[in-house]
């Protein structure tokens, strides 16, 4: 049957970016078996992690050790296989590759060298996580928690003016460390901190930012921590910003009162008299 859904004779010479799962092996779909049976050669971050995987599904293709210390140094090698019309394919330990894995150096040199990439679909603890915690689909994925004090600072700063789901990989050795700053900067908001996604202990943490406290108890297994996107001010939504008062204004003698309020009520939810009252004001001054 398996056979049947690919047709191996044609699957095309490059590299392919191959997911694995995050957890549970049942995960792994048809064709990433099949990619991974036909290729010449699979790239993996450890080996010893990835012949587990291999071994389970009776795949023999040879192994390249390819991890974030050696992948630059990697790359003649990789290009040259690759150019010689041999079919490779790249995974990580979990999940998709060059997603905070391995991955964009050779994706980026394929491209220089006009080399076929094929990316397939698969598992992600990203989007695992946005779809199991109700918050707004609309998300920013940052990748590890940044771990330097002016880099926290830096980063969180901006990120919590997103009005988005925001999406971080804590490690649970980090994770105490990283509560005081969730808590400073994502007043407000709701947490979601996803751990063993698909395995045997998987567990779903959910709270309050306001109310979360540092675990007492060591957590095991990586985190995958969503903060619900920002609650919104509905006083300030009643109130022009500074951004619509400055399209008002260069518009103001170009359209009547009527038109602009249509315009800028599309745009904005501020009420419609609120908008009106500001035009006739600005028309008055003049």
């Amino acid at each position: 049957m398996v056979n049947s859904i690919l047709q191996n004779n044609k699957l095309k010479k490059g590299l392919y970016l191959v997911p694995t799962p995050i957890g549970n092996l049942g995960d792994i779909t048809y064709r990433a078996v099949e990619v991974l049976k036909s290729s010449d050669f699979i790239l993996c971050e450890d080996t010893r992690v990835s012949k587990n995987l291999l071994k389970k599904f009776n795949i023999k293709s040879k192994l390249i050790s390819n991890h974030k210390f050696n992948e630059v140094s990697n790359l003649h090698k990789i290009v040259n296989l690759l150019k010689d019309n041999n079919l490779i394919s790249l995974i990580s330990d979990a999940g998709t590759p060059s997603i905070s894995d391995p991955g964009r150096v050779l994706v980026n040199e394929c491209l220089k060298n006009n080399i076929n990439i094929i990316a397939l679909p698969g598992s992600s603890a990203v989007t695992t996580a946005i779809s199991v915690s109700g918050f707004s689909d609309q998300y920013f994925f940052y990748g590890f928690f940044p771990d330097k004090e002016k880099l926290i600072k830096e980063t969180l700063g901006p990120l919590s003016d997103f009005n988005y789901s925001l999406i971080f990989f804590i490690s649970p050795k980090k994770i105490n460390k990283c509560i005081p700053y969730i808590k400073h900067y994502f007043k407000g908001r709701k947490i979601l901190i996803c751990r063993e996604i698909s395995k045997f202990y998987e567990e779903y943490l959910r709270f309050n930012v306001d109310q979360l406290d540092l675990f007492t108890k060591d957590l095991k297994g990586e985190l995958t921590v969503v903060l619900s996107e920002k609650k919104l001010d509905k006083k300030k939504l009643l109130i022009l910003s500074e951004s619509d008062k400055r399209i008002i204004e260069k518009i103001i003698n170009k359209l009547s009162t009527k038109e602009i309020t249509d315009l800028i009520g599309q745009i904005s939810k501020v009420p419609k008299k609120e908008i009106y009252n500001y035009c006739v004001k600005l028309k008055n001054e003049k």
